[in-house]
């Protein structure tokens, strides 16, 4: 994976909506990226399995995160 602040495209492998976090993957990779619902931009602060997204993909403590995710 790459750390970058290019816009990416992927989507939900899944999200806890009582938890307020979840998955997001790559368009044809398999790797997991960690996405909270404090990322996901406007009013609507939940995602759906299967849903597509872009977003920024950040090196964060350790792991991927996805970030300025727009559903």
């Amino acid at each position: 994976m790459r750390d970058t602040r290019e816009r990416c495209e992927g989507l939900v492998k899944w999200f806890d909506r009582r938890k307020g976090y979840g998955f997001v993957v790559l368009f044809g990779q398999q790797d997991s990226i960690y996405v909270d619902r404090e990322d996901i931009e406007g009013e609507r602060k939940t995602l759906s399995e299967g849903q597509q997204v872009s977003f920024v993909l950040e090196l964060g403590a350790g792991r991927f995160e996805a970030r300025e995710v727009r559903p």
